[in-house]
């Protein structure tokens, strides 16, 4: 069964959709594999992390699941990759360096649900950069 899934591919296609617009990340879907610090709707909202980019830059090079792939701040988006079945979620961050706050939107690119892992993945680097 691995084998096969490992033929077909659980990557999915980059979404055209990423990238800051008008100082914000997108939204998320209405699915629940998705978190945002731009989201209201409170099973996708997550705050900020009070950091800087480059602090995060750093945390993300030590996880061995994530590759960056554009980095221009204030904006950087990485890609996580799920070691058992190569399932891919996007990252984004978005500085705001006037109120030493980097938002974040992480979100699954197939399926419905993450059963949580898009909110743990955000929490694990916030308390990776948080002294």
């Amino acid at each position: 069964m691995i084998g096969l899934l490992s033929l077909l591919g659980c990557a999915g296609e980059r979404p055209t959709t990423l990238g800051a617009s008008d100082g914000q990340l997108g939204t998320c879907p209405d699915s629940p594999n998705c978190v945002s610090s731009f989201e209201t709707r409170e099973s996708h909202q997550i705050a900020p992390i009070r950091t800087s980019l480059s602090a995060i830059k750093e945390a993300l090079t030590n996880l061995p699941e994530a590759e960056i792939i554009s980095d221009e701040p204030p904006y950087l988006y990485a890609e996580f990759t799920s070691r058992l079945m190569g399932y891919v979620d996007d990252v984004e961050f978005l500085e705001d360096a006037s109120t030493g706050l980097v938002h974040v939107r992480s979100a699954s690119r197939l399926g419905h649900s993450d059963l949580g892992a898009n909110r743990k993945r955000i929490e694990a680097i916030r308390a990776a950069v948080t002294p």
